[in-house]
Formats: C-alpha cells, sequence, structure tokens
C-alpha cells in the first residue's frame, strides 16, 4: 500500500522547482551504492584527502569523536571514537533505534519539493548523530559527503539529536573527487535540539564549477536550546540553493546562522537562512557576507516573530568586485504579535577606492590591499567553534583569489 507521504512525494516529483534555478533529474545517473569501505581515514588514497582537508575534514582519528564518509551513495566510512555520541549511517541506526521513525522526514516535509521528494522515494542513506542526555563533547564529529563519479546523483538524509543538556559540535566538508565534471548532490537533513543542549554546526563546501547542489535542511529547538551554525562556500560551484530554517519552539531558546559565500564567474547561489520564533525570550541572529567576482549570489533571510519577548537581527552584506557580477538582498521581517524586537541591515556594494589606496600609502600593492580588505569583511565573527576549526576557516580565505573580472 502507497503511504500519504510517498504519494504526496511523487506528486511533487512531477513538479518544477519552486523557486530559484530548475534543475532537470533525469540529466543524471544514480550515485553508486556499492563503492568499497575502508577502515579508516587514513586508508583512503592521498587524492581523497587533500580533497577532503579542502574542505575542512583532517582525515585522522586523533582529535575526533567521530569520523563519517558519504561517497556518492555509499557509506564509506563510519567509526565513533569518543565518549557521549552515537554516529553511525542513518539505515543501521533505523534498525537500532525503534524511536527514530518518529523523527524521520518530520522537520522536512517529503514533499517540500523536487529535490526532498526524489531523496525520500530513492531511501536515502546519511548519518545518523546523537549527543546523549547530559554529555559535554569536547571533540568533534566530522563528516564528509563527497562525490566521486562523474554525472551522478547523490542522495543524502541526515538526523541529528541532541538530547537534554548535551553539548557537541559537528563538522560537515561537502566535496568533489578531482575530474568530476558533472554531479548533483541533494542533502536533507533534519535536527532536533531537546532541552537545555548545544550544537554547532559547520558546513564548509568544496564543490566544482560543475556540481548543482541542493541541501535542505530544518531545526526543531526546544526550551533553552542552542544552535549555531556555520556555512562557508568559497570555492566555485554551479548552482547551490539552500534555505536552512530554525522553528524555535521553547522559551528561551537561542540560534545563530553566519553564511560566508563566494560566487565565481559562471556561479549561481542562492543562499539564505530563516528563524521561526515561536516562544517567549528567544534570540536569533543570521549574518551573512557574500562577494561576488562574476557569479550571481542572493542572499536571503527571514524573521518571523510569533510570540512576545522576542529578540532578532539579520544582517546580509554584500561586495560587488566585477561588472559581471550580481548581487541581490532579500530581507525580511514579519512580526505577528505585538512586544517583539526585530531588526535587519542590508547593503551590496563596492569596496571603497580611498581604503584601497590608504593601504596601498603603507606599503601594500592594490592587490594585497583588496585581498585584505575582502577578508576583513568576510570575517563575521563566528563564535563558538573551536580554534582548530576557525585557523582552518582562516586558511580558506586566506586561499580564497578575490580578483575579479
Amino acid at each position: 500500500m502507497v503511504s500519504n507521504d510517498e504519494k504526496k512525494a511523487k506528486d511533487a516529483l512531477k513538479k518544477a522547482a519552486k523557486f530559484g534555478e530548475d534543475i532537470d533529474l533525469d540529466d543524471y545517473n544514480e550515485g553508486s551504492r556499492e563503492l568499497s569501505v575502508t577502515g579508516s581515514f587514513e586508508e583512503l588514497s592521498d587524492d581523497i584527502k587533500e580533497t577532503m582537508m579542502d574542505a575542512g575534514i583532517v582525515p585522522t582519528e586523533k582529535g575526533k569523536a567521530g569520523n563519517f564518509l558519504l561517497m556518492d551513495n555509499t557509506v564509506v566510512h563510519s567509526a565513533t571514537i569518543g565518549s557521549g555520541v552515537e554516529l553511525m549511517p542513518l539505515s543501521q541506526a533505523l534498525k537500532v533505534h525503534d524511536w527514530l521513525k518518529d523523527y524521520m522526514w518530520k522537520a522536512v516535509m517529503p514533499d517540500t519539493d523536487k529535490y526532498t521528494a526524489e531523496t525520500y522515494l530513492q531511501n536515502a542513506d546519511g548519518y545518523f548523530i546523537r549527543a546523549l542526555p547530559g554529555a559535554k563533547v569536547k571533540l568533534p564529529v566530522q563528516t564528509c559527503l563527497l562525490l566521486k563519479n562523474r554525472n551522478s546523483k547523490q542522495y543524502v538524509h541526515n538526523v541529528l539529536i541532541a538530547e537534554e543538556g548535551s553539548d557537541f559540535e559537528v563538522v560537515t566538508g561537502c566535496a568533489t573527487s578531482k575530474g568530476v565534471e558533472k554531479g548533483l548532490h541533494l542533502g536533507i537533513s533534519e535536527f532536533f535540539l531537546k532541552k537545555n543542549s548545544k550544537l554547532s554546526f559547520t558546513m564548509i563546501h568544496n564543490w566544482s564549477e560543475f556540481i548543482g547542489v541542493r541541501p535542505r535542511s530544518a531545526i526543531v529547538m526546544d526550551e533553552g536550546a542552542t544552535f549555531i551554525n556555520n556555512y562557508i562556500a568559497l570555492k566555485p560551484v554551479k548552482t547551490i540553493q539552500t534555505y536552512p530554517t530554525a522553528f524555535m519552539n521553547g522559551k528561551n531558546g537561542v540560534c545563530r546562522f553566519n553564511s560566508i559565500a563566494v560566487a565565481h564567474p559562471g556561479s549561481m547561489m542562492d543562499l539564505g537562512s530563516r528563524a521561526v520564533l515561536n516562544a517567549p525570550g528567544c534570540r536569533a541572529e543570521l549574518i551573512s557576507r557574500t562577494i561576488t567576482t562574476g557569479g550571481t549570489v542572493i542572499a536571503r533571510g527571514q524573521l518571523i516573530g510569533n510570540s512576545p519577548g522576542i529578540k532578532a537581527h539579520l544582517e546580509c552584506k554584500g561586495l560587488i568586485l566585477s561588472d559581471k557580477g550580481v548581487q541581490i538582498a532579500i530581507p525580511e521581517l514579519e512580526a505577528r504579535v505585538p512586544d517583539v524586537e526585530m531588526t535587519h541591515e542590508a547593503a551590496v556594494g563596492k569596496i571603497a577606492q580611498d581604503q584601497v589606496e590608504y593601504l596601498m600609502s603603507r606599503g601594500l600593492s592594490e592587490e594585497e590591499a583588496v585581498g585584505m580588505i575582502v577578508r576583513g569583511f568576510l570575517d563575521v565573527g563566528i563564535r563558538g567553534i573551536p580554534d582548530h576549526l576557525k585557523a582552518e576557516i582562516d586558511k580558506a580565505l586566506q586561499e580564497t583569489d578575490v580578483r575579479g573580472s
């Protein structure tokens, strides 16, 4: 018998994308589910390790609470290393925990759009991460989602649960193997944060200029929960469309979305985040910094205030470094009750010439001056992540090519 969700998903699959660029799913082949598995990251080939490191993933077990690698549609490696946290393929977790089915497809609906529908109907695997009640996990869990073969569709379904009073960090790197000239990533991530829990989630993209990316994420937050999301996309990509939403259902919750991105020539980046503040005392901050060196970038942000006594701020700023680049900022504030405090700031422009001239007067070349200004612009003061990861992000910023065309 066909379930109601399956019927809705099949109907959604027939429709074009609701917004942004539409991708023809039939242009891609299903990625392999039968690649070879490995006992550890250290056994991987040197070129795979290099690709992972460019996405912020260190191919070692040292200093990690867990490691996970999905290559195409095969879980190549999964291992829990530290204590206080569970990490395993979602398909395995469903066999271990009968209750997990009650979380599946509850934050992200299967018929959200055709990309979620396809992922649902393909019964996608991914990672299951759960911080145990009261656990303070000091070491990060790191996961990598890698497109290995040309013209492949990668289906991903992740479920993350922070049990009451827990505190942990997850770093996810998304990447493409060298030489992959065409591919599509469809990723569903569902987050559930229980009372007084905290999750810091950082995603670093290292795709290529031939890859389409369609992540769909939602976060359900209980009383006193804290969610920090850091999104970094500095490398070329064909098209990205992402709009994670936090549903702040318990009082005194806190969420912060930090996004930094560079749209290179030929890239179409439709980025944003949303917070729905449903309970008193909730706080939200959405911060984005985007640059175009020739591509198109849309920076969206939405705050919805459904309860009195909430405070929220939205800030999206963009730089245009090329005559061929396009910057679009779409900030939205929606208040449905009185006694809310919601603000936004949006700005799009170019680098001030007097700043460049000042730095050149101090001995820098024009290219060095522009690079320094751009790196300062992209620094959103990401808080709540450990020093080792901050160093990786700083390194990525230093290596970013910000020259316009």
